[in-house]
């Protein structure tokens, strides 16, 4: 029996768990998938936004503004990158710069600070490859980026270094209340919780539907981007957004906290909640509004394009409230929810202290996280020569909290396969790896859980 179950380990999942680790109780974090990070958490943007855009006295601006401030300090205690690198909103005509005026405004009162509209000669300073077209920009040196995958596997590791328990490939079925507490149960396993937070991103209102809420309804919206290597990187010195409309913030350009140039994403509402395919259409949409801002791109140098799926609600904002008896829906996170992610930890937290429930703090609690150390004579041994990483990099991915277990997974923790050869080169070096640290035969080993088999024996039985 656990005290409190959250169901869906993405970045919001991470951080409430995280903050919950901080208190004297058993707590229980359940995924579908083979590893945390599989949804809308490791395919967006990256960005921290400043917290403007969202409508004044919303979830979305308090949270967003809040969480912002919050992200520093938690990515130093993680271990994860965070670059403090502005954002700016670019103006192309009259219209475009009243829309900034009223961004500005906005943003003013959702309490971000130092905003300010630039005219075209400070811009053309502060960013020498935009459009040529651009007549000024509000600027919010405030925003800033991070890696999304990455702080949500140092979030749910740091919360499992303080007790947490992590269930991966547990679908869930069905949830019963009896007796005062939740039964959750999936094809394989069950497990009773007195609480339960749901956290289950795009699929947050099937979740809440099993224990007869159909209060909202999640549908998904997809992203579609491009990567460039990180020779041009530096072609974006901020990140660069186009002035939003009802359906996004519209194709930016930013660089990544490991270097690469980022394009994209696309806004387009779809129906299946599994489809994360790439389009022509989308494609061309990103590569177009790219190169609007900064028409200097060589798209000759994309290296990979990935398409994310955001968990759209029907209310206009985040759903974060008391759902059933003791069952929390933390539902329709959409941009800005990584940005929002800490603060919304902790105002699931302000929720369950109204729910009676007994909020101890631990005597010993450990804001950073316990790394695995391999034998150090494996840092000369480099598996991803596109990315310089080491077999020692690789090895402690698979041994530290959350532990890799596949090659998307390594590769997430790692960045090896991320570079120009896209895993061309590393992918059988990093398979036999995990191969060798889990105690698994090599065909065994798959690209990303299920049935993503890599190999079908060896050659040499092959008949």
């Amino acid at each position: 029996m656990y005290d409190i179950a959250i169901i869906g380990a993405g970045v919001v999942g991470g951080m409430i768990a995280r903050e919950l680790s901080k208190y004297n109780l058993s707590l229980c974090i359940i995924e579908k998938e083979s590893d945390v990070a599989m949804g809308a958490s490791k395919a967006n943007s990256g960005i921290i936004h400043a917290g403007y855009d969202a409508k004044c006295g919303s979830l979305k601006a308090i949270l967003n503004v809040k969480g912002s401030r919050m992200m520093k300090q938690i990515t130093e205690e993680l271990g994860v990158k965070y670059k403090n690198n502005g954002s700016l909103v670019i103006g192309y005509n009259e219209e475009d710069m009243s829309a900034i005026s009223e961004l500005y405004k906005r943003g003013k009162n959702n309490g971000v600070e130092k905003l300010e509209i630039i005219d075209k000669v400070k811009l053309k300073q502060l960013e020498p490859n935009i459009s040529e077209k651009a007549i000024g920009a509000l600027f919010a040196p405030t925003g800033a980026i991070v890696c999304p995958y990455d702080l949500t596997v140092a979030a749910i590791g740091n919360a499992m270094d303080n007790g947490a328990v992590l269930k991966l490939e547990f679908k869930v079925k069905s949830i019963n209340l009896s007796d005062g507490y939740y039964e959750i149960l999936s094809d394989k396993e069950r497990i009773q919780a007195k609480y339960i937070i749901n956290a289950a991103g795009l699929f947050a209102d099937e979740v809440a539907g099993m224990v007869g809420d159909n209060s909202f309804k999640i549908h998904p919206r997809r992203g579609e981007y491009l990567i460039l290597d990180k020779e041009f990187g530096g072609l974006a010195k901020h990140t660069i957004f186009r002035v939003p409309s009802k359906t996004g913030k519209g194709i930016l350009v930013s660089s990544t906290v490991d270097g690469n140039l980022l394009l994209g994403p696309t806004s387009e509402d779809i129906s299946d909640k599994e489809d994360k395919s790439t389009t022509q259409m989308g494609m061309s949409k990103v590569i177009n509004g790219a190169l609007d801002n900064v028409p200097d791109i060589p798209l000759r140098s994309v290296i990979t394009s990935f398409c994310g799926l955001r968990a759209v609600g029907d209310r206009g904002d985040f759903i974060i409230e008391k759902s059933k008896t003791n069952f929390i829906n933390v539902a329709g996170i959409e941009s800005p929810g990584l940005s929002a992610s800490p603060a919304i930890a902790l105002y699931v937290i302000e929720l369950l202290k109204k729910m009676d429930i007994t909020l101890t703090p631990k005597n010993h609690y450990y804001p950073n996280r316990k790394i695995y150390e391999p034998d150090k004579s494996k840092y000369g041994k480099i598996i991803c020569r596109c990315e310089h990483i080491s077999e020692y990099e690789i090895v402690k991915a698979i041994h530290t909290n959350p532990g890799a277990t596949n090659v998307d997974a390594v590769k997430r923790r790692t960045r090896s396969g991320m570079g120009r050869c896209q895993g061309g080169f590393c992918m059988p070096h990093v398979v036999e790896i995990l191969a060798r640290e889990l105690n698994m035969d090599f065909e065994k080993i798959t690209k990303f859980g299920r049935n993503s088999k890599i190999t079908i024996g060896k050659t040499k039985v092959m008949s």
